[in-house]
């Protein structure tokens, strides 16, 4: 796998938007935060454009505006600008080549899932599951939220998840213990919508990072257990579930997020840590996809190798 250059060593970051569009007044907005992070900006042209209603452009336009991004060579790192919905309209139209030749930040959440796993697997990519620039950085970062960011974009050798002030890590209960593997995965009705294509997620020995938003328990049990009878978990070398922000049960609130993972996982002797603040969450810390990752449910330890 190959991981970037080191942000602070980046001068120009080019905002993208792969899945949904802002507004024009949203655009300014976001440009004037990168510049004042210190950086030159480069646009992606389909920013506020609207097809359909909810895309910025068709999959054509976004799949091969993001390979003009990855192409340019004034381009350092890619901030995407929000997420969003369909993608996975784009993918066919990314050339995987490019995208390999020219490695170099790509960051973002929710409907960006469908390239992290793309990058990570088709192009031995690190991508970064962390802030976007309308989603997070236009209206100001909380202090978390800015130091994972920079910690982790920034890492040398060693990239250590600090637990927010209030947020500790634990385990599942009954799924306690060390794993280590690369580390893929993200919102997991994106990973589902990825099941049976061409870019199904590989969990072979890997850490499965799972988070969600807006979906009501009984959602959640469905696509969780898709991937059960999928034979995820007979393969992967543990779990890592993050934020589940706005996912009630309206039916029974008693049985909550943590009844039915240990439902899912019942009869399988992986660890599974559980209340990582990664996803759609006020805190938004930041991951890197397709390293090696360590996570110790009793010493509280997740940590990820950084090999530039």
């Amino acid at each position: 796998m190959k991981f970037p250059k080191k942000l602070e060593d980046c001068k120009t970051i080019g905002i993208l938007a792969p899945s949904s569009p802002i507004s024009g007044e949203r655009e300014l907005a976001c440009i004037k935060a990168i510049k004042e992070m210190g950086f030159n900006v480069k646009v992606s042209t389909n920013l506020s454009k609207n097809y359909g209603g909810y895309m910025a452009g068709t999959g054509k336009e976004r799949g091969q505006l993001i390979n003009e991004m990855f192409a340019d060579p004034e381009v350092d790192a890619i901030i995407c600008i929000r997420g969003g919905d369909t993608g996975i309209r784009a993918l066919e139209y990314i050339d995987t080549e490019i995208v390999k030749n020219n490695p170099k930040i790509f960051m973002g959440y929710s409907d960006i899932t469908n390239f992290h796993l793309l990058f990570n697997q088709k192009c031995d990519l690190v991508t970064f599951h962390g802030p976007m620039v309308s989603s997070n950085i236009v209206d100001g970062m909380d202090k978390f939220t800015e130091k994972s960011m920079y910690a982790c974009l920034n890492a040398d050798k060693l990239y250590s998840y600090e637990e927010p002030d209030g947020f500790e890590i634990y385990a599942l209960p009954g799924h306690e213990g060390k794993a280590e593997g690369v580390m893929i995965g993200g919102n997991l009705s994106l990973i589902e919508a990825n099941v049976g294509t061409f870019n199904t997620m590989d969990v072979k020995d890997k850490i499965i990072f799972i988070e969600d938003v807006g979906e009501q328990m009984y959602r959640l049990d469905r696509m969780m257990w898709q991937m059960r009878n999928a034979g995820f978990f007979d393969q992967c070398a543990g779990v890592v579930l993050g934020q589940f922000t706005d996912c009630p049960n309206d039916y029974m609130p008693s049985y909550d997020l943590v009844n039915m993972m240990k439902d899912v996982f019942d009869g399988y002797d992986i660890p599974v840590l559980m209340n990582v603040q990664a996803g759609h969450g006020d805190i938004c810390m930041t991951l890197p996809f397709g390293a090696n990752c360590r996570f110790d449910t009793e010493k509280h330890i997740l940590e990820f190798d950084v090999e530039r």
